[in-house]
């Protein structure tokens, strides 16, 4: 009874882990041949027979049949290998010395505890493959997107269960800030890594990587998937904004115009799995000067000078295109910056504004060295100063936010009079 419920227990294992059959006659021979050294000291007389569909396992004790002077006088007789041929007649009356004698093992005569440990070893060796079976399955996933049910949520992370039922962690620092989800919801996600802690799998994704986006357009653009469009670089600000530079060997095909899409069908899915996510499409090129100029889309620039040892930009425009060039939090500047592999700064082309006052008027109320700080980022106008945040401003000079406040305070009042 015991050893049915151990193999009864044994394919429930299988079913569910779907364990090849291979794997699993081996692992359940290995733990009985362990059992059989333990008792005997060797299981090299010894057939197992496994029948993991059935539930079934026998062993076979194999002895040769020697005369009886041998089985009672000689020092090399072994029990365990050896049977007189009177007892060997017992079984079988045709037996003769020389053959071999095969007698099925009754499990009973282990004893309880040793099957129970059997038992445990087992399961316990069941554990340890399907473990790594996991780990090895989701290490070849690094970088793919799964589909996942939100089983349990955390304040610091969501528990995911995959169509197998293996846990996943979506941490939240890799969730997109507006990402809302209750236990039930289905959600996709990137597999960011997988490491083994305590011998179980820890496997992580995420939601704010760049393969994820990345993942995103090679489902929704055939000419992706296909090879025909090259990815060439992802950068995002998660929730926020994202640009993506793309390229195609045919002269045919426009990579920009395939990933968005008629009137957008295609990109408006992936906007609307990163919660609305503001995502710019830009041809790639190997030009620096005309790369920069499409990553600060839509910002519509006049002049940019390059140093390619420090790697550079100053970016000159019309005071109008300032702000665009930014963009909203600084992410449009700032991804630029990312996509492009150069420090990107802005300034006020040089036309002046007749509207315009010049820093040098506000002399009285604003310290001299702040004045020769703005003009040194080209803000030698009012209105240049107004045109640029506070975040902005500060990174660029290191003026403290006091002071940045007080000043334009006492700009703005001068267009307000």
């Amino acid at each position: 009874m015991e050893t049915l419920n151990l193999i009864e227990s044994f394919s429930e294992f299988k079913e569910i882990k779907n364990i090849d059959r291979a794997t699993l006659m081996s692992i359940i021979e290995d733990v009985f041949r362990s059992m059989l050294i333990k008792k005997y000291g060797s299981d090299k007389n010894f057939d197992i027979i496994v029948n993991p569909d059935k539930g079934d396992v026998e062993i076979y004790k194999n002895r040769e049949i020697v005369d009886d002077e041998f089985a009672e006088d000689s020092f090399d007789y072994d029990e365990n290998k050896h049977i007189s041929v009177t007892d060997a007649k017992k079984i079988e009356p045709d037996f003769e010395i020389g053959e071999e004698v095969s007698e099925k093992v009754n499990f009973e005569d282990f004893g309880r505890r040793a099957v129970l440990a059997v038992r445990q070893n087992l399961v316990q060796k069941i554990l340890e493959l399907e473990k790594s079976e996991v780990y090895n399955k989701y290490k070849e996933k690094v970088g793919d997107i799964i589909t996942a049910e939100v089983y349990q949520v955390w304040k610091k992370e969501i528990m995911l269960l995959d169509d197998e039922g293996n846990e996943l962690l979506l941490p939240k620092s890799e969730q997109i800030p507006s990402d809302f989800f209750k236990k039930g919801d289905t959600l996709k996600a990137v597999v960011a890594k997988v490491e083994m802690k305590n011998n179980t799998p820890a496997i992580i994704v995420s939601r704010t990587s760049p393969a994820f986006l990345e993942r995103l357009f090679e489902n929704e653009v055939p000419e992706i998937f296909d090879g025909l469009i090259t990815i060439k670089k992802v950068v995002r600000e998660p929730g926020e904004r994202a640009k993506i530079a793309v390229e195609s060997y045919d002269d045919r095909i426009d990579p920009v115009g395939a990933c968005v899409g008629m009137k957008g069908s295609r990109i408006h899915g992936i906007v609307r799995e990163l919660k609305n996510e503001n995502i710019d499409v830009i041809n790639f090129t190997t030009n620096p000067t005309l790369f920069i100029q499409r990553a600060l889309s839509p910002a519509k620039i006049t002049t940019i000078k390059i140093d390619e040892d420090t790697k550079k930009a100053d970016v000159f425009l019309k005071p109008d295109q300032i702000s665009l060039a930014i963009g909203k939090g600084g992410y449009n500047i700032k991804l630029a910056g990312k996509l492009t592999g150069y420090d990107i700064d802005v300034f006020r082309d040089s036309d002046v504004d007749t509207e315009d006052v010049d820093l040098d008027e506000f002399a009285d109320e604003i310290e001299a060295d702040v004045i020769d700080k703005l003009k040194s980022i080209g803000c030698d106008t009012a209105k240049s100063v107004l045109e640029l945040n506070d975040e902005e401003i500060n990174r660029r000079t290191g003026i403290e936010t006091e002071v940045i406040a007080d000043v334009r305070k006492i700009l703005a009042s001068e267009f307000e009079d």
